[in-house]
């Protein structure tokens, strides 16, 4: 839970990782490199693909750590908690949700990028344990029978943890906050909101 809420969900972190990401759907739509030969790259050889091969200015800044900033940073707890499946299964279409809040906000395609991590099985774990007498049982999700509760506290925890956050390059001419209620409606209706040029 320490390591989620100060490392890996860390706002640095999670502004390099958005933008580390976006920067390579865009070489692959791009073909500079194809989702095979990222397979076989270490992240040193990737970077150095975006960074020469495109250039890719999200991965120069995140090589040179000119990181975006935050201009939305809420406890999950501000939103309900709960962000539609395509907020983190559809790429294409955050990415486009993403630059049309942009320009609701002054901003360029790209300048823009949302991020509201998911992760419900942070605390799941299946160790074995030896206990002071010599056995070994298993520390589940479910706990050890009578003695550790962790399913009473993981989804709290995983709450606490979790952050909506959106990250700019620059500062934006409006708040983005609009994006709390974006990310809780269906695909479809978000989609057909694009597509009628309004997010209303």
């Amino acid at each position: 839970y320490q390591m989620y809420r100060n490392v890996y969900w860390h706002h640095a972190v999670r502004s390099a990782t958005c933008m580390f990401k976006r920067a390579a759907r865009a070489a692959v739509a791009a073909r500079v490199v194809s989702i095979e030969a990222i397979g076989d790259l270490t992240d040193d050889a990737f970077m150095e693909i975006l960074v020469s091969r495109g250039p890719s200015p999200l991965a120069i800044a995140v090589r040179t750590r000119r990181l975006f900033k935050r201009a939305l940073d809420l406890p999950a707890s501000d939103v309900g908690g709960f962000a539609a499946p395509w907020v983190s299964e559809d790429p294409g279409l955050l990415e486009r949700v993403e630059d049309a809040v942009a320009a609701e906000c002054g901003l360029e395609a790209g300048e823009l990028l949302i991020d509201f991590p998911a992760r419900p099985s942070m605390l799941s774990v299946d160790l074995p344990l030896e206990t002071r007498r010599g056995r070994v049982e298993r520390l589940t999700d479910e706990g050890r029978a009578g003695q550790l509760g962790l399913p009473r506290v993981a989804d709290e925890l995983y709450r606490s943890a979790r952050r909506l956050r959106v990250f700019v390059a620059r500062k934006p001419s409006r708040s983005p906050d609009l994006v709390t209620g974006l990310i809780q409606r269906p695909a479809d209706d978000v989609a057909s909101a694009l597509e009628r040029g309004s997010l209303a």
